[in-house]
């Protein structure tokens, strides 16, 4: 095993560069070796956080590929759609894999990225980095303290948030299914991963049901135009205005704004009169759903729900034991309650559960996850505890996809196997 883990990042863009970032941050542990991206800006971005000359730069997939094998791990963050494409490719040549979530856009396809890689002996960790929070460690180390006893039934809920659904899911990436993934995987592949992952094993059957609701032409306010810029009459009073990008929605701009961070108003407005993100949120394209259930009984007999709504903020969780239940999530800690808290059945007791952060608190994307993950991918990928060859995470996809064939059916039970 050499002393540091080599990476190469395929994808530069926001979540690429973070990675990177991060990796960079642990000095010699890491060593970034390769950037790739048709935007000059950003393969240059990555390149520019180690050493002058240490980073090769491509100016594609295809370039990195023929290039030869550039590190021990390919970090592949690139669009939904690519991923399979991409997987695949890496595989082949030699790498181990850290493959941004969803691996790919059907489940045949993530069950052949798979079994390619258990016939070549690679690895492929998913970046579901709500494993890797300091808020779901936790709670993976309670259920396995016994305190909570048998795990009987779980509840999980995510509020995407409506601005994010209006930036993402309906003027964004990932507004279209036929496009990307649906919602209940490219959303919620984190909620069903940890459904899996928390319950100890994978489903054996469930059901679903959702759908596109509010954002729909029908419901778009009386003489609203084709786009924001286009003079709303309602806009002051529309939570989905796209001029908040210039005010309280700035951040989420540099997502998918190149130079957005130094740009003045009136560029921001000439992006937002031509791209998607200027559009109204009732008159796009968008055919995933504003919310969805689904329902499963795991083949260890637990049982799980789980809730995903545009309408709200935060995840939460709720985990009930034979001897105690464990309770929380933003959603509760905004309330003013503790973040996690036990209640002991025998005699009531409430018992706040300490959530060590990380050490590092300028990285707490996705509540410390993409820290953790990074912090994890020598773990993964070296030694004798690192991942056995194959897609790891493909439980959750299955769960996932299977999810959304039974929505579509109108809540037809689907077996998972």
């Amino acid at each position: 095993m050499s002393s540091s883990l080599s990476i190469a990042v395929l994808g530069c863009g926001s979540r690429g560069r973070t990675y990177a970032k991060i990796a960079a941050s642990f000095g010699e542990r890491y060593r970034l070796t390769a950037a790739a991206d048709p935007v000059a800006v950003r393969r240059e971005a990555v390149a520019a956080l180690a050493p002058e000359g240490a980073v090769k730069t491509f100016g594609s997939a295809e370039a990195l590929f023929t290039g030869g094998k550039q590190a021990d791990v390919l970090i592949i963050a690139t669009q939904d759609s690519q991923h399979f494409g991409h997987a695949m490719a890496a595989l082949e040549a030699g790498y181990d894999v850290l493959l941004e979530k969803p691996a790919a856009e059907s489940l045949e396809r993530c069950e052949a990225i798979d079994r390619r890689a258990r016939e070549l002996g690679r690895r492929v960790a998913l970046c579901f980095v709500l494993r890797y929070t300091p808020f779901y460690s936790t709670v993976k180390r309670e259920i396995e303290s016994g305190r909570l006893g048998r795990v009987i039934s779980v509840r999980t809920h995510e509020g995407v948030e409506p601005f994010h659904q209006a930036h993402s899911f309906v003027r964004g990436h990932w507004r279209s299914s036929r496009g990307s993934t649906p919602m209940i995987v490219a959303k919620c592949s984190h909620d069903a991963d940890l459904l899996c992952w928390l319950g100890d094993s994978p489903a054996a059957s469930l059901s679903s049901y959702g759908d596109r609701t509010w954002f729909r032409e029908e419901n778009a306010p009386a003489g609203a135009p084709a786009r924001c810029t286009d003079g709303c009459p309602v806009a002051k009073d529309c939570l989905y205005d796209s001029h908040r990008y210039l005010t309280d929605k700035r951040r989420w701009l540099g997502m998918v704004m190149d130079g957005a961070d130094g740009a003045d108003d009136e560029t921001i407005l000439d992006f937002l009169r031509t791209s998607p993100w200027g559009r109204c949120a009732y008159r796009c394209d968008n055919d995933v759903v504003d919310h969805q259930v689904l329902a499963c009984v795991m083949e260890n007999g637990i049982t799980m729900t789980h809730t995903m709504t545009a309408f709200d903020f935060g995840r939460a969780i709720e985990i009930y034991g034979t001897k105690a239940s464990l309770k929380g999530g933003l959603p509760y800690h905004e309330a003013g309650s503790p973040e996690l808290w036990l209640r002991h059945h025998d005699d009531g007791r409430i018992e706040p559960v300490e959530i060590v952060k990380n050490a590092d608190e300028g990285y707490a994307g996705h509540g410390g996850g993409d820290y953790g993950i990074v912090d994890s991918l020598d773990r993964l990928f070296q030694g004798p505890q690192a991942l056995p060859p194959g897609l790891d995470g493909l439980a959750g996809h299955r769960l996932a996809f299977l999810a959304e064939a039974s929505r579509v059916q109108r809540g037809a039970p689907m077996p998972a196997r």
